[in-house]
C-alpha cells in the first residue's frame, strides 16, 4: 500500500493521484524512484462500413462487409523521483497505437533505389514532465508539461477508471484525450475538497475540426508549444459523502492567432476565438456498485470565420482543414457496473471482481450549424453493455457490445469490442 501511495505522487494522473501527493512527498521510507505505467490491448469487429463515403453516400454502403481491428491504444511508462524537502519530478511517456516507425531501405525491386517509408502509424508523446514543490497538503506548485483535468476522462484516464474497452467516446471526441499542455499548476486538498488552477498555452484554432471540435487544439506542428494566447483551467472535487466524488471543471482561453509566426495584423487582431468549456462529473463506489457520469458543454466564438483563415486555406500549411467548425459541442454519459463476485464468498475473499455494466452516452461535436452546411452524422447516441473481470487488482479483461445510433439518414454502427488492460507499479 505504501508503494502505491508513493507512486501516486510521482506518476499518476493529475486528479486521480493529486489528492494524495502532498501527504506522501515528505515520507521516504521506500525508494525515492518510482516506475510504473498502464497499457491496453483491444480487438474490435465493427459491423458497418469503413468506406470514406459512408456518410456522404450512406445508401451505397448499407450492406458493406464488417471490418476488424487489433490495436494498442495506449502503452504508458511512468518515471518519478522524490528529491526530498518537498521537491519531486514526474514524467509520463505514452506510445499510442503502437508508436510510430519509419525506415530507409534499398529497394532491390526498383533497381536499388533508396526509399524512406512510414512502416507503422501511431504516436509517441511526452504527456507529462513536471517539477513540483509541495509546501503542505493544501499548497503545491507544479511546473512543466501537465495533464489538463477538464472532464471526467482527462482527470481519470487510466484504463481501470472506465468500463468500456476504449476511453469514453463522447469526451474523447470533442476534447483532447489525454489533454496535456505545458504550463503552471497550483493545487492542493483542504478537508473534503481538492482544487487545482492552471495557466496554459492557448489552443490553436487552426486545428479545430467539424468532427472533433477542439480535440486537436493543443497540437503544434513546430518544435514548441505556441503561446501567443493563453488559457486557464480550473477543477474542484468534493469527497464529503463516503464513496462519492463530485467534480466541477472548466476551461477558458483565446484560440485565433495562436499560430506561428505571429501575425499581429492578421485574423488574431480581429477575432478572438474564445473557447469556454464547463463540465460536471462524479464517481460513486460503494455497496459493490461503481457508477460514473459526466456532462460537458463547450462554446467557441467566431466559429464561422475559422473556415476562411489563411492557414486553413494555404495548400502548404500543415493544417488545411476546409470544413466549418461548430460554435457549440456537448457530451453526456453515464455508466454503472455491479460486482457479481461480491456475492460469492470464495471469490470475494480472493479479491477477484466481475462487473456487469451498461453505458449510455450522447455527444455532438457539431451541435450548432455554423453555416448552411450540415454534418448530421456527428450527432451520436451510443449504448454499450458488457463485463469487466479483474483476476487481480492491476489487471482487467473487458468485453462489450456497443451500438451507435445515428440519424435515420445514416446507417447505425454496431460493434463488438474485447480488451485487456493493466495499471500498476514496477518499482
Amino acid at each position: 500500500m505504501k508503494q502505491l501511495v508513493l507512486f501516486s505522487i510521482l506518476a499518476l494522473s493529475v486528479c486521480s493521484a493529486g489528492a494524495q501527493t502532498a501527504d506522501s512527498v515528505f515520507s521516504h521510507e521506500r525508494s525515492r524512484l518510482s516506475v510504473g505505467g498502464y497499457g491496453e490491448v483491444g480487438f474490435s469487429r465493427n459491423f458497418y462500413s469503413d468506406h470514406v463515403s459512408r456518410y456522404s453516400q450512406p445508401e451505397l454502403h448499407k450492406d458493406d462487409p464488417s471490418h476488424g481491428r487489433f490495436d494498442i491504444p495506449h502503452a504508458v511508462i511512468y518515471l518519478g523521483y522524490d528529491f526530498g524537502d518537498g521537491w519531486s519530478l514526474g514524467t509520463e511517456i505514452e506510445f499510442e497505437h503502437g508508436g510510430t516507425g519509419s525506415a530507409t531501405e534499398k529497394e532491390d525491386e526498383e533497381g536499388g533505389e533508396w526509399e524512406t517509408e512510414i512502416e507503422k502509424g501511431g504516436e509517441v508523446e511526452l504527456e507529462q514532465f513536471w517539477i513540483q514543490k509541495s509546501f503542505a497538503r493544501y499548497a503545491n506548485i507544479r511546473v512543466g508539461h501537465i495533464v489538463v483535468p477538464v472532464g471526467l476522462n482527462n482527470a481519470h484516464h487510466e484504463p481501470l477508471n472506465f468500463f468500456t474497452v476504449y476511453r469514453p467516446e463522447g469526451e474523447n471526441t470533442i476534447m483532447p484525450s489525454t489533454w496535456h499542455q505545458t504550463g503552471v499548476s497550483f493545487w492542493g486538498r483542504y478537508n473534503d475538497f481538492r482544487y487545482e488552477a492552471q495557466l496554459l498555452a492557448g489552443l490553436n484554432a487552426d486545428n479545430f475540426t467539424n468532427v472533433n471540435w477542439i480535440k486537436k487544439g493543443p497540437k503544434s506542428p513546430v518544435e514548441f508549444d505556441i503561446a501567443n494566447k493563453y488559457g486557464v483551467a480550473l477543477r474542484i472535487d468534493n469527497y464529503t459523502v463516503p464513496g462519492l466524488r463530485i467534480g466541477l471543471s472548466g476551461y477558458y482561453g483565446h484560440s485565433i492567432g495562436n499560430t506561428y509566426p505571429n501575425d499581429a495584423n492578421g485574423a488574431g487582431a480581429t477575432y478572438k476565438g474564445r473557447v469556454a468549456i464547463g463540465s460536471f462529473d462524479f464517481t460513486y463506489k460503494a455497496h459493490n456498485w461503481i457508477v460514473r457520469g459526466q456532462a460537458d458543454y463547450g462554446y467557441l466564438g467566431n466559429a464561422g470565420e475559422l473556415k476562411y483563415m489563411y492557414n486553413r486555406l494555404n495548400s502548404k500549411s500543415p493544417y488545411k482543414h476546409s470544413a466549418f467548425v461548430s460554435g457549440n459541442a456537448y457530451a453526456v454519459g453515464i455508466e454503472a457496473g455491479y460486482d457479481v463476485f461480491s456475492q460469492i464468498v470464495s471469490l470475494r475473499q480472493k479479491g477477484q471482481k466481475f462487473y456487469v455494466f451498461g453505458r449510455y452516452e450522447q455527444y455532438n461535436p457539431y451541435a450548432s450549424q455554423t453555416s448552411s452546411t450540415a454534418y448530421d452524422y456527428t450527432e451520436v447516441k451510443r449504448l454499450a453493455a458488457g463485463i469487466n473481470y479483474k483476476p487481480i487488482p492491476q489487471i482487467v479483461i473487458k468485453a462489450e457490445y456497443s451500438y451507435r445510433f445515428l440519424k435515420s439518414l445514416y446507417n447505425d454502427e454496431p460493434s463488438l469490442n474485447i480488451g485487456v488492460a493493466y495499471e500498476g507499479m514496477f518499482l
